[in-house]
Order: structure tokens, then C-alpha cells, then sequence
């Protein structure tokens, strides 16, 4: 039980665009909608593509990022926080952390896709060079 356990979370953190394929079918079996189900799948998957990002430069660099990651994710709170007091004089918190974990989703969703692409290209020139 604990294999089948640890291989799916393998596969999630490795594939998490299944993971948020995943959600977003459960989630829309719950609410029935659409729209909803698919913010719901963003949020739930947010953190599968931080933890994807951060073993993918693992296996491209053979180094660990998570401090640059974890400094990445603090700069950009803080930008938020600061962002939001600005412009409406007073911090919703619960705002400013649906938009930053939703920014999250963005950069790392896009991060994760690029650093894939660079690994299979840089896999490729290795084995034919």
C-alpha cells in the first residue's frame, strides 16, 4: 500500500500537470462548475509545480535551488504585501494570498515547462555529443 502510495506522489510531483487534471475533474465533480473547479485545480497544484521545479533543477544542475526558490517566494510575497497596501491602503490578507498563490501557479507553471524543455534539450546534445 505504501508503494502504490508513493508512486503516485512520485508521479505527481514529477507530472504535475496530472495532478491538476486530476483536481480539476474531482473539483468539478464537487461544485459543477467549471470556472470554479479550475481555480480549484490551480490552487491545489500550485505547490506540485513549485516541488517539480525544484527536482528538476536537481536533476539538470545536480545542485538544490530550494533556497533560491524559498527567496523567490518571500521577494515576491513581499512585493504583493507592499503592492496591495499601496493601492488600497489597508492588506486583505486573504487576497493578497489568493493572488500570490495564483502568481506562484503562473510563474512556476511556466517555469516548470521551460526547465523541462531545456532538460530534454540538454539530454539530447549530451548523448550525441
Amino acid at each position: 500500500m505504501s508503494g502504490i502510495l508513493a508512486g503516485t506522489f512520485a508521479t505527481i510531483v514529477t507530472l504535475p500537470i496530472f495532478a491538476m487534471i486530476a483536481f480539476f475533474y474531482i473539483a468539478k465533480l464537487v461544485t459543477r462548475n467549471n470556472k470554479k473547479s479550475f481555480h480549484l485545480a490551480i490552487d491545489a497544484s500550485t505547490l506540485f509545480f513549485i516541488l517539480a521545479v525544484h527536482f528538476i533543477m536537481i536533476i539538470i544542475w545536480d545542485t538544490s535551488f530550494l533556497s533560491v526558490i524559498l527567496t523567490v517566494l518571500l521577494l515576491i510575497a513581499t512585493v504583493m504585501v507592499l503592492t496591495h497596501y499601496k493601492i488600497k491602503e489597508e492588506i486583505h490578507f486573504r487576497r493578497v494570498f489568493k493572488g500570490f498563490w495564483r502568481l506562484n501557479f503562473l510563474l512556476f507553471f511556466l517555469t516548470y515547462f521551460c526547465l523541462l524543455t531545456f532538460g530534454i534539450i540538454k539530454r539530447v546534445f549530451e548523448t550525441f555529443a
